[in-house]
């Protein structure tokens, strides 16, 4: 139990796919503009990054022992078939979450943390339920990372700032310090 502990807090805080690995900046940058966007995003790609270390999985213990040439295109039409799935999902759920969302639904298809998920879990040598772990760690920490910059951005548009910073210039340093704030989280746990 206590593995699976440090593996989810790796995953959401220590090592955050965003603010400490850098993978998914696409979304973070682009739909973090409102809060209610930005997290409902945070939980397609909840649900994508679980399907997708589901999948990796499955293929790693039983198709890809005999062809491990065919990983990253196996992880790759596992991903982008997922992803599918949530856009039909959210556009027959949601119409006005699909308008917000835009064209970053579709962009989960190549965002990097989610093929970074498979390929760091079938490195690592994970387990079922130590790759579901990783999953809902990486998308809670991907999905705070969203809400994180939503939220300061938010309150950014309300605060006097000079013309020369606002925009993307103030969405750097923000997340400049966010990342520096996470990685400050490196070396808190320690398994032993």
């Amino acid at each position: 139990m206590g593995d699976l502990v440090f593996i989810f807090a790796s995953a959401c805080v220590i090592n955050n796919f965003t603010l400490a690995l850098f993978l998914g900046l696409c979304p973070f940058f682009g739909v973090t503009g409102r809060l209610d966007t930005a997290f409902r995003l945070g939980l397609a790609n909840i649900f994508v990054l679980v399907i997708t270390s589901l999948s990796a999985w499955a293929l790693n213990t039983y198709v890809l022992i005999y062809a491990p040439y065919l990983r990253l295109i196996s992880f790759i039409v596992v991903i982008a078939s997922t992803v599918q799935f949530v856009e039909m999902l959210i556009k027959k759920l949601s119409p006005g979450l699909f308008r917000a969302l835009g064209i970053f639904l579709p962009l989960i298809t190549t965002n990097c943390a989610i093929l970074g998920l498979a390929l760091f879990q079938t490195s690592r040598g994970y387990s079922l339920v130590e790759g579901l772990v990783y999953a809902l760690g990486a998308g809670v920490g991907l999905t705070l990372a969203l809400v994180i910059m939503a939220g300061l951005r938010e309150e950014n548009e309300l605060a006097a700032i000079p013309r020369v910073v606002r925009g993307t210039a103030m969405s750097f340093f923000v997340a400049g310090i966010l990342s520096m704030a996470f990685m400050g989280f490196a070396g808190l746990f320690s398994q032993s």
